[in-house]
């Protein structure tokens, strides 16, 4: 696939909402829509680093986003950020689930998850399912869903996971599943908005390996200094720079020639390159599986994207 970021289509009048867009794949995801003419929410925990980040994507791009407060470990700020959007915008028209963390210590959510899967799954379904109506409004409207080559670490996921113990915890398991998570839900979200017979695409995409914070934040979050100097190490020998890391989220989320269900991820043996179509694992692709999360995850949540649609 020849495809670059100048193939990226003319975005002026959408609105578009991107995750964890103060560093790495977020930003250059944002970065990338900006240049190209979308309006640009950037949701992001910290106020203080988003205004930073939101300023210097104001000077490379020439086009400001706006701001968002979410953190997506708490449920209360997700209901409060999708109410904010809401109450401010008609419509919206592009989504990309995109923050995460990854290979962090035992840790819980504001609402007692396992740190990972609350944050990298459970958060985003709740935004998600929130943000439905408005994107709903939208002619031609997307959700794009990142993951990771990770979630074929795994086989299998259960409601347990959602609240699992810190005995026997294992934190590549734990981020391999919230992975695994991602993609079972976004392509379980496709079948239901198709079933609906909504204008929503839903679609997938995943980095390869590139060089982001997120090798090094778990190993600072455990207070392991020398590890983290490991992992940046790594990373400047072997990852593949952020910005093309972004580049199967942009496909995703701009190619006009897009089917449904799409997952996106670097061509080169999925690890680094141009985006190209592949494929996720039997056990992301098992429709039991993601009718299950989907309804553990509403319970967990207390939001139903499904009555969100048909309303």
């Amino acid at each position: 696939m020849t495809w670059s970021t100048a193939d990226i289509p003319d975005l002026t009048g959408r609105r578009a909402l991107v995750t964890g867009a103060t560093s790495g794949l977020g930003y250059e995801t944002a970065l990338e829509l900006l240049r190209h003419g979308a309006e640009v929410l950037i949701a992001a925990r910290n106020p203080e680093k988003a205004a930073r980040s939101a300023a210097d994507l104001k000077q490379a791009s020439g086009r400001e986003p706006i701001v968002v407060e979410l953190d997506l470990a708490d449920l209360t700020s997700v209901e409060k950020a999708a109410d904010q959007v809401a109450k401010t915008y008609d419509k919206l028209d592009l989504l990309v689930n995109n923050a995460g963390v990854m290979a962090t210590p035992y840790r819980q959510t504001a609402d007692g998850f396992e740190l990972q899967i609350g944050t990298n799954h459970l958060g985003h379904f709740a935004l998600t399912g929130r943000l439905l109506p408005l994107l709903l409004k939208a002619p031609s409207s997307r959700v794009v869903t990142v993951s990771s080559f990770m979630h074929k670490t795994v086989r299998a996921i259960h409601e347990a996971d959602f609240r699992r113990p810190e005995q026997g915890y294992s934190k590549w398991v734990a981020y391999g599943k919230s992975k695994l998570a991602n993609v079972l839900f976004m392509l379980e979200l496709d079948r239901r908005v198709r079933a609906a017979g909504t204008n929503l695409l839903s679609a997938g995409a995943h980095p390869g390996y590139a060089s982001t914070h997120l090798q090094t934040h778990g190993p600072k979050l455990a207070g392991r200094s020398f590890e983290a100097r490991i992992w940046t190490g790594i990373n400047k020998l072997v990852a593949q720079p952020a910005a093309a890391g972004a580049w199967p989220s942009l496909y995703a989320a701009t190619n006009p020639d897009l089917r449904p269900g799409s997952y996106v991820g670097p061509g080169f043996l999925e690890y680094r390159g141009k985006p190209a179509i592949v494929l996720p694992t039997r056990t992301a692709q098992d429709p039991a599986l993601a009718e299950r999360l989907w309804t553990w995850s509403v319970e967990a949540t207390g939001v139903d994207p499904v009555l969100t649609v048909l309303r």
